[in-house]
């Protein structure tokens, strides 16, 4: 089984990336944003509460996340693997994924870490919050907040992937085929 966590910073390109890696590799794509989305839409009291938290830029607790990622793991009990776009986000999200897959005897074969810097990222979500009118992508204070977040509780998550040997670096800037060859060259060599 090939699990993958696609890690980067909000705007990396995780979501665009993903699918191309999805159809490539048949895998299923296990997004904690597309999931939040999808509760905020049907307006359940998960999703309101994500919303709030996700309007200020903060993060949306471990609990809450790893029940919904565990869901979702065991609702595809035939997938030849899974691509983590947006989870884990923490230490303890990392290792209750760990626990998650270590029961299916199927554990995660890499980190592949999309590299993009403060400005780009920038850039890139508030074209992206003009397209796509999503309201923490409009604004540049919540954006700043977001890569902050990201920078103090989601890149120690490279740590915890380099002392398991499964962090793996890729440039986030070029074209999205050159950033798509470049990923595929990574796990085609796991």
């Amino acid at each position: 089984m090939l699990n993958i966590v696609l890690f980067g910073p909000p705007g990396a390109g995780k979501g665009t990336q993903s699918a191309r890696l999805l159809e490539k590799y048949h895998l299923v794509h296990l997004s904690t944003g597309d999931i939040l989305r999808v509760e905020i839409a049907n307006g359940t009291s998960l999703g309101l509460e994500a919303k709030s938290i996700m309007e200020r830029g903060e993060l949306v607790p471990d609990a809450v996340v790893i029940g919904m990622i565990k869901n979702k793991i065991d609702a595809n009990p035939a997938a030849a693997g899974f691509i983590f776009d947006g989870f884990p986000r923490t230490k303890a999200q990392a290792a209750a994924l760990d626990d998650m897959l270590a029961e299916k005897s199927a554990p995660i074969k890499a980190m592949l870490a999309l590299e993009v810097n403060d400005d780009e990222l920038m850039k890139r979500l508030l074209l992206r919050g003009k397209d796509s009118g999503r309201p923490d992508d409009a604004n540049p204070e919540v954006i700043s907040r977001r890569i902050l977040e990201y920078n103090n509780k989601t890149a120690p998550l490279i740590d915890y992937y380099k002392d398991q040997d499964k962090f793996r670096s890729v440039d986030g800037i070029g074209t999205v085929e050159e950033i798509f060859e470049s990923l595929c060259g990574v796990i085609d060599g796991l």
